[in-house]
C-alpha cells in the first residue's frame, strides 16, 4: 500500500474533521465532548504548524488519517517534551497508516530537538496500548477515574518514548515552520 506524508494545509480542516467526529462522538479516545466547526478546526492546524508537525496521510490523494505534536506543559522548562496525537480513518484502521504517520513525525520531532514524546491514552483502550507499545512507547504514568464521557469515568495512562540524550545546554528547540522539511 502506498501512503504519502505531508504537511496538513488549513484547506484540509473538513476531511480532518470527518475522521476525528466519529472518535468525539463514539469513542473515549479523545475526551472532547462537542464537535468544533471547520474554522476552529482550521486554527488547530494552524496554529500547531507555527511550532509543531501536523501531518496527514494520503491514499489515493483521500486523506485517511492524521497526527501532530503540540506542547506537553506551557513553560520554557518543558519545550524538549511533546504530546503526540493521531486519528485513522476508521475505514483504514489496522493497515499500518499509524505506523507511517508516527515514523515520520518522530523524524522530524528528533530534527526539532524535542527529546520526549508523549502519549496520553483512556483506558481501557487496548488498541492505542498496544499501538503505542510497537512504537517504543513505556507506560510511565497511571491516573485513576480522572476524565468523564459517556456517563462513565475513565482512567489514563501516559506513555512515552525517549528519542534523544539528555544533556546539559541542550540545543533549543526549533520550531517547525523554520524546518523547511518536506521541500
Amino acid at each position: 500500500m502506498e501512503i504519502k506524508i505531508e504537511p496538513a494545509k488549513k484547506e484540509d480542516a473538513r476531511r480532518l474533521l470527518d475522521i476525528y467526529t466519529p472518535y468525539i462522538l463514539n469513542t473515549a479516545i479523545t475526551f472532547e465532548y462537542t464537535i468544533p466547526t471547520v474554522e476552529e478546526f482550521e486554527q488547530r492546524i494552524e496554529n500547531t504548524l507555527i511550532k509543531y508537525p501536523y501531518l496527514v496521510a494520503k491514499k489515493d490523494d483521500l486523506i485517511v488519517g492524521y497526527a501532530y505534536t503540540s506542547a506537553f506543559k506551557n513553560r520554557a522548562a518543558y519545550d524538549w517534551a511533546v504530546e503526540t496525537s493521531i486519528y485513522i480513518d476508521m475505514n483504514y484502521r489496522g493497515l499500518g497508516i499509524g505506523k507511517f504517520l508516527y515514523d515520520e513525525l518522530e523524524k522530524i520531532t528528533k530534527l526539532q530537538n524535542i527529546l520526549n514524546m508523549n502519549a496520553c491514552i483512556a483506558i481501557p483502550d487496548e488498541g492505542s496500548v498496544i499501538f503505542h507499545k510497537k512504537m517504543g512507547y513505556l507506560e510511565v504514568a497511571y491516573f485513576h477515574q480522572c476524565g468523564y464521557k459517556f456517563d462513565k469515568w475513565y482512567d489514563m495512562i501516559w506513555m512515552e518514548k525517549i528519542v534523544g540524550e539528555h544533556t546539559l545546554n541542550p540545543p533549543k528547540v526549533i520550531p517547525f515552520s523554520l524546518l523547511d522539511y518536506f521541500n
